[in-house]
């Protein structure tokens, strides 16, 4: 029979014996984790979170938490214990309904992001992926949720020239998932949101191609569609009655005598043609396809998520994800709201002028600037070439995703996905 660890908040002072860095100590079949207040501050939650994968490292199986514990102090729990080889048991903390259907809720899409990121890319195809999004959303809500994929050649009939190019060098068709949640009496409204997701599978970088470190993580470069996909669903597990729109973007970026090169060129439906200058710039060319499809549908906001560029990485680390949007109004309300979601983020520049620091000799633009890592303001550039394939970029949020995803396991998370960037749109849904 498998032993509970029975586990409790305290604000009283830990023992010496225990360590003066230490918060948790041990006494019985019991462990106390010692705090200052147990007030929901991010302090307070993410020293919570450690200890929690403190107890996951030390292989505890069976997890009870005891006592007054707020919401959020579980979530940050949670969050902590999970771990990609296994998670411990937990039973939780008496709550009211409500606040036991909020945390089930996260916890429930969450283990799905997770999951959905963490598969290998062997499993993932672009048509599994879009078939696991739209099959996942369609569970939540079957009377409301409707849903096509393009695929393969049919991309190339219909214009979608970013998708198609990309991941036209793999055996493994690209796919584009077009899915309308359209709850009871929005039929005849234009949705209020559409969101768009990269959906790269796997990114070899094409024939720029990445070292092998480089590569190694390259099943997470999905993790935008994962981020927007979850999004929506936890929004509508907490009752979004708005008609959304999602547009997944997948594809597998790889080399063969089929592939992309350097110095293709793309004219896309909108008109405006793309230089290749780096298959490895591929994430823009994709969501460059979603981004017009959000637009045509007369969504008034648009936002999109995707793990776009190590530059967003190098100025946020791995904490923040990045935020680009060219409405100081917009932007401060989605920031309030991640403000209040733990959900960090941090706004990087985005003006107009970006849109034109990708020259290109041959067309409208390039996709990237000719040297390694797309040069200095890679992260805003890039988001200044997908402002030229939204109609208003006023009304569109960019999310570029340096922390949704943990290269090897911390004291804070597991490997693997950790969801950042859910909450924050979920919630930003649920408050138009």
């Amino acid at each position: 029979m498998t032993r509970v660890l029975e586990v409790s908040l305290s604000t009283d002072k830990i023992d010496a014996i225990w360590g003066a860095d230490n918060n948790i100590a041990f006494n019985g079949d019991g462990a106390t984790i010692h705090l200052e207040d147990t007030t929901d501050t991010s302090d307070n939650l993410e020293k919570i979170q450690q200890c929690a994968r403190s107890f996951t490292k030390m292989k505890i199986f069976a997890i009870n938490l005891c006592g007054d514990w707020s919401v959020e102090a579980q979530w940050h729990f949670w969050q902590g214990a999970y771990d990609a080889k296994g998670s411990p048991e937990i039973g939780f903390a008496t709550l009211t309904e409500t606040q036991s259907k909020t945390l089930q809720d996260r916890i429930s899409v969450y283990s799905w992001v997770k999951q959905i990121v963490n598969q290998t890319p062997e499993e993932l195809s672009p048509m599994k992926l879009a078939t696991q999004a739209g099959d996942y959303l369609t569970h939540l809500a079957p009377a409301s949720i409707s849903y096509k994929i393009i695929s393969g050649d049919q991309l190339q009939q219909q214009g979608y020239v970013g998708i198609h190019g990309v991941g036209r060098g793999s055996d493994r068709p690209p796919a584009l998932l077009v899915l309308d949640y359209c709850p009871a009496g929005c039929a005849d409204n234009a949705p209020a949101a559409a969101l768009v997701g990269k959906g790269i599978t796997f990114d070899t970088g094409g024939y720029s191609m990445k070292s092998s470190l480089g590569m190694l993580n390259m099943k997470c470069d999905m993790g935008g569609a994962a981020t927007v996909t979850g999004a929506l669903a936890l929004a509508i597990l907490n009752g979004l009655q708005k008609r959304v729109k999602l547009y997944l973007c997948c594809a597998e970026n790889m080399v063969s005598g089929h592939a992309y090169k350097l110095s293709d060129i793309l004219k896309y439906r909108n008109g405006v043609s793309v230089e290749v200058v780096n298959t490895d710039a591929e994430g823009r060319l994709v969501l460059a396809d979603g981004l017009i499809d959000a637009s045509a549908s007369q969504a008034p906001i648009i936002i999109d998520a995707a793990t776009l560029t190590g530059a967003a990485l190098t100025a946020m680390g791995d904490e923040y994800n990045a935020l680009f949007c060219m409405n100081d109004q917009l932007a401060q309300q989605f920031d309030a709201v991640a403000k209040c979601e733990y959900d960090l983020t941090w706004r990087l520049p985005l003006t107009a002028k970006h849109a034109f620091k990708c020259p290109s000799d041959y067309a409208d633009t390039a996709n990237s600037r000719a040297v390694p890592g797309g040069g200095t303001g890679g992260a805003s550039n890039a988001a200044g070439f997908l402002s030229r394939f939204v109609d208003r970029p006023e009304n569109w949020i960019h999310l570029d995703l340096a922390a949704c995803f943990v290269p090897s396991a911390n004291n804070l998370w597991s490997a693997g996905s950790n969801g950042r960037g859910v909450r924050s749109i979920a919630a930003f849904l649920n408050q138009l």
